[in-house]
């Protein structure tokens, strides 16, 4: 009996590395096994939470009297209750709705709170927390999932995984991020307090196990920021492990610098120019997050133009020649670029070998067209030496406690093709399902 338990047990994992044509014809469409295995789903043993991306978590909105438009349009919903704000962007084009949904999602800043608000007359939501559903790409690519972890979503779906019974989902607005000590955000105090509930809610639906906590690019930075917000020994209780996939990194990376100076790449309205996004992000937080460090980067030049250069030392100066609001950079300056691990037992898997750029170069110092680009080694996104630094240290402080950490390099994979392309994927499924049969003492 003891045997054919632990065979179940392994038996997901060893479906993932079967070839591609036998393992497909092993599952049959609504994710069970074949006929001679029975209709009953593979056993799953913790309940896991998903953190996407920064693209992923969608967002309402509702018009109060206290809004006043910019542009007729602009007004159309208000009264009428919450509508979808950034969902799918190509209704943004099809209703000429871009200077709104610009005006709309901007954000303001509060001197006097200390932090970042909403327009007057305007109120957001995130909605569907909770369900693994929550998320979605806001670019319609025909029937391919290629993002937003859909596709790893339905692998965990294959093997047994179900939504808001074992499979959770944690969106979050997308513009606002945790900033540091001493300088609150209501909005992410309020949503790490939702995450706790989800947390205590899956463990209790689920036999009182601890949870897995999944997260991808932003949304592992999420995933980090939380559990190093929770005591430990709340964590030992109820956080069976963390999975981080190709997450941003404390220590930084240079395609923060870009998309403040020359618009965003990480959210994307067809046929809109990065240039086009770029007032609207700059209002946000979550633009302000991951700069450089210049422990890892020291002076190295990281933004080249005509006049000068900019360095991981030079951000006053790069920041008041972007035009930034002098009270956004006492803001953001004085955020320490430290690294925390998360003190449970932990898989880090990111791609490698991929041109990313290192330097961005800009020939006439005219930060509205998009710079030349000096590249070295990462995931198009995240550098190497900021990935390997982070990984260096959250390894350290994992061992000097003896709790697991675990590194996978996955060779000549982008930081958004890993959970999507086959071969990736059935790596990160596989380590999954490793963190689901571990047993950690901590």
């Amino acid at each position: 009996m003891a045997m054919k338990a632990q065979f179940l047990r392994l038996l997901p994992l060893l479906l993932l590395l079967l070839p591609p044509p036998l393992s497909n014809y092993l599952f049959t469409d609504d994710g069970a096994l074949g006929d001679s295995a029975g209709k009953g789903q593979l056993h799953v043993y913790h309940p896991i939470i998903l953190f996407p991306g920064i693209s992923c978590p969608n967002l309402d909105a509702r018009l109060t009297d206290d809004y006043t438009p910019s542009l007729p349009r602009c007004g159309a919903f208000k009264g009428k209750g919450w509508f979808p704000l950034w969902n799918n962007t190509q209704d943004v084009l099809d209703h000429d709705y871009l200077p709104c949904i610009q005006e709309q999602m901007s954000l303001v800043y509060d001197p006097v709170l200390n932090e970042f608000r909403n327009q007057p007359g305007v109120e957001t939501r995130v909605p569907d927390f909770g369900s693994s559903y929550s998320f979605t790409s806001k670019v319609k690519l025909g029937n391919l999932d290629m993002f937003c972890m859909l596709k790893l979503r339905k692998a965990l779906e294959a093997v047994g995984y179900r939504d808001r019974d074992t499979l959770f989902g944690a969106p979050y607005d997308i513009r606002h991020a945790p900033l540091s000590p001493g300088q609150p955000s209501r909005v992410y105090t309020d949503y790490f307090a939702r995450v706790k509930d989800l947390v205590h809610h899956a463990s209790k639906k689920n036999w009182n196990k601890p949870i897995i906590l999944l997260g991808h690019s932003f949304g592992g930075k999420a995933v980090l920021d939380f559990v190093n917000l929770t005591p430990l020994p709340w964590r030992k209780k109820f956080i069976k492990h963390v999975v981080l996939i190709a997450p941003t990194p404390p220590t930084g990376f240079l395609e923060v610098l870009r998309n403040l100076a020359s618009g965003p790449s990480v959210i994307r309205v067809p046929a809109v120019p990065w240039l086009g996004l770029r007032p609207m992000w700059r209002t946000f937080p979550t633009s302000l997050t991951s700069f450089p460090s210049h422990r890892v980067f020291g002076h190295q030049p990281l933004v080249v133009t005509k006049h000068r250069n900019y360095s991981g030392y030079d951000y006053t100066d790069f920041l008041t020649a972007l035009g930034i609001s002098t009270n956004i950079i006492k803001q953001v300056l004085p955020m320490k670029l430290t690294v925390h691990a998360p003190m449970v037992p932990t898989t880090y898997l990111s791609g490698v070998g991929i041109q990313t750029p290192d330097r961005a170069v800009y020939w006439d110092s005219n930060f509205d067209v998009q710079p030349d680009y000096v590249y070295g080694d990462g995931d198009l996104v995240i550098n190497k030496v900021s990935l390997l630094a982070f990984v260096k240290e959250m390894s350290k402080q994992q061992q000097l406690s003896n709790i697991h950490f675990k590194f996978v390099k996955i060779v000549n994979v982008t930081h958004s093709n890993i959970v999507f392309l086959e071969r990736p994927l059935r790596i990160v499924m596989a380590e999954i399902l490793e963190a689901n049969s571990r047993r950690d003492i901590m």
